[in-house]
């Protein structure tokens, strides 16, 4: 099943971007749906269409996708997508090599991993899109959370997991935390990155108040279709939004 969000501005399109949500019926809590709805309102502002499509269990996966986004989940909702994800790993490996670019929150960045060990000691094993390893911890990390990081500047959300995440030499962090705990509480780094895809525990959702980390994941997904990033200024009040959106959050304690 796909929607169409068509561009807003004026005269033809400028290209079409195939924005593909995995799993939004089992890994889809706090808000990180959002991701998706911002990511296709900020692309239509900048004269694109958006064909945004969706994956759940059991269906085919379409692979000719220009950006993929999935959120956070509980343990349980982990445990029902796990084997299915294992099937479309390779495919989702593939897509990542081939600079697809995606966005993965909580549960899914941490099966994005080589593996999830539960609290009750089972061990899920994740696709290794990214190098890292997650181990439930005996507390729950929760709170606002700001990472200062290379290329976005700082990123704002709200953690919420009790996942203790290390990387591997293959991944390197989202950023350093200021203030949170991150991914483990005790390195100081937050989420990871490798390609184009970015994992993090930063829900909120994270991207509507980080609207420099929404537009660099178009920017590859225009590339990844074949065109090249040439956005324009979008005027309105918008910007005031996001700022204030940002003060506040950073503004309240943990």
């Amino acid at each position: 099943m796909s929607t169409l969000y068509e561009h807003t501005t004026e005269g033809p399109a400028r290209g079409r971007i195939r924005l593909l949500q995995l799993y939004p019926g089992d890994m889809n809590i706090y808000g990180d749906w959002g991701n998706a709805l911002v990511l296709a309102r900020r692309a239509q502002w900048q004269g694109y269409d958006v064909e945004m499509l969706s994956y759940d269990r059991g269906q085919e996966l379409d692979e000719d996708i220009h950006l993929v986004v999935g959120g956070g989940g509980q343990d349980s909702g982990q445990e029902r997508i796990k084997e299915d994800l294992l099937a479309r790993g390779q495919a989702l490996r593939d897509m990542a090599e081939a600079g697809t670019p995606m966005l993965v929150i909580c549960g899914l960045y941490q099966l994005f991993g080589h593996h999830f060990v539960t609290s009750g000691g089972q061990e899920m094993p994740g696709i290794g899109v990214l190098d890292a390893h997650t181990v439930a911890g005996p507390l729950r990390l929760i709170g606002n959370i700001a990472v200062e990081s290379e290329g976005f500047g700082t990123v704002i959300g709200y953690e919420n997991h009790s996942g203790l995440t290390r990387l591997g030499p293959g991944a390197r962090p989202l950023g350093r935390v200021r203030p949170g705990e991150g991914n483990n509480g005790e390195d100081g780094t937050e989420g990871a990155r490798c390609h184009h895809v970015i994992g993090t525990y930063l829900h909120g959702s994270l991207l509507p108040k980080n609207p420099v980390v929404a537009d660099w994941l178009l920017a590859r997904a225009v590339e990844r279709s074949g065109r090249q990033w040439d956005p324009v200024a979008v005027e309105g009040p918008l910007g005031a939004w996001t700022d204030r959106a940002r003060e506040v959050a950073l503004s309240r304690p943990r």
